[in-house]
């Protein structure tokens, strides 16, 4: 409680909160895009359900993982070394989830672009994605995006209160959201290659900074607002001509 009292007292705390709660949000809005989609494969009725479990995990993840900060800092630790490059544990996991997200994406494109796709798990005419496939899938990305959150929570500020409640904050804007973001999605066709493109950026970025090499988040953020923005032009000039 003393520790409380004393942050909140200190402007620089202030200022710290400030920056970590726009941080974790604009990470939290790349978690989302990727249950929005999945979740929307499912049957209507369990949508809503999907959603608000596979944010939940998200918040249990990072509070865990914050809860562990000792070890949050042994993951950064060297593991082993690949011609003269050291991985460690975060690494490794930044790479397989960028790996799996890439996956993820290319097989939706090609089954949006291909004209005769045949039967897979991504065709919305069937129910082969199961809740619990969803959910497991969910969960491995919600592991992905946590690790890089707290590790990047770690790293702007020393102070616990302050990560807990950036990362609630987050969180609960992403709850929120997730619904709004989802239904605007499943209602615009080329929102959602849009969303599946920011995906393959996210996971492209995601390997690159397993092996080392660092992508400056401000680029990839700045990308995919100027896309959206441009998407958003084109969905304006289509509804003024279909008045017209």
């Amino acid at each position: 409680m003393d520790q409380l009292l004393t942050l909140a007292a200190d402007p620089a705390a202030w200022i710290a909160l400030s920056a970590l709660i726009a941080m974790e949000v604009v990470l939290g809005i790349d978690n989302l895009i990727f249950i929005a989609i999945l979740t929307n494969r499912l049957p209507e009725h369990q949508r809503e359900s999907g959603r608000r479990i596979g944010i939940g995990l998200a918040l249990l993840m990072r509070l865990v993982l914050l809860g562990s900060v000792a070890f949050i800092v042994t993951l950064t630790a060297p593991l082993f070394s690949v011609f003269g490059h050291d991985f460690s544990w975060r690494d490794l996991i930044l790479i397989a989830g960028g790996l799996f997200l890439v996956w993820k994406a290319t097989k939706e494109i090609h089954h949006r672009v291909d004209p005769d796709p045949g039967p897979d798990m991504f065709d919305s005419k069937t129910a082969n994605l199961g809740f619990a496939a969803a959910i497991s899938q969910i969960v491995l990305l919600d592991l992905v995006f946590s690790v890089d959150s707290i590790i990047t929570a770690v790293g702007m500020t020393e102070h616990v209160p302050i990560m807990v409640i950036a990362v609630i904050v987050a969180v609960l804007t992403m709850l929120l959201a997730a619904t709004p973001l989802a239904n605007f999605i499943n209602r615009n066709p080329t929102i959602v290659m849009l969303a599946l493109g920011f995906l393959l950026l996210i996971g492209t970025a995601l390997i690159a900074e397993g092996f080392g090499a660092k992508v400056p988040k401000g680029y990839i953020y700045a990308a995919m607002g100027f896309s959206a923005l441009v998407e958003g032009l084109n969905m304006m000039e289509r509804r003024a001509r279909t008045k017209r």
